[in-house]
């Protein structure tokens, strides 16, 4: 499994637009081959910064998405929302420290 976290700093005025594109695509991205969860969240202490948080099946499922129609469709409409730009990480989930003990990741 793969998790990607990707923080969006938002102009303030573009939050109505970014929300109603959001409500509409993420039943698409969810439907996504791969796609296991998609969140949103906001920020405790600043409204227009948002993350979306969500877990895919692999790095080729989540690198499929990226390379679809669906996903450049919503690029194009959400990057002129931005104040800033994007920041994306992607991450293993690490149980227990599973990948250290069997020798996958460094220490």
């Amino acid at each position: 499994m793969l998790i990607r976290i990707v923080r969006l700093t938002l102009q303030r005025d573009a939050l109505p637009s970014f929300y109603a594109l959001f409500q509409k695509a993420a039943p698409q991205i969810r439907q996504a081959q791969g796609c296991k969860r998609l969140e949103l969240w906001v920020d405790c202490t600043s409204s227009h910064i948002l993350t979306t948080y969500s877990e895919w099946e692999s790095e080729s499922s989540l690198a499929s998405y990226r390379e679809s129609d669906l996903f450049r469709e919503v690029w194009v409409q959400v990057k002129p929302l931005f104040a800033a730009p994007a920041v994306a990480h992607s991450y293993y989930p690490d149980q227990e420290n599973k990948s250290i003990h069997d020798g996958i990741l460094p220490t």
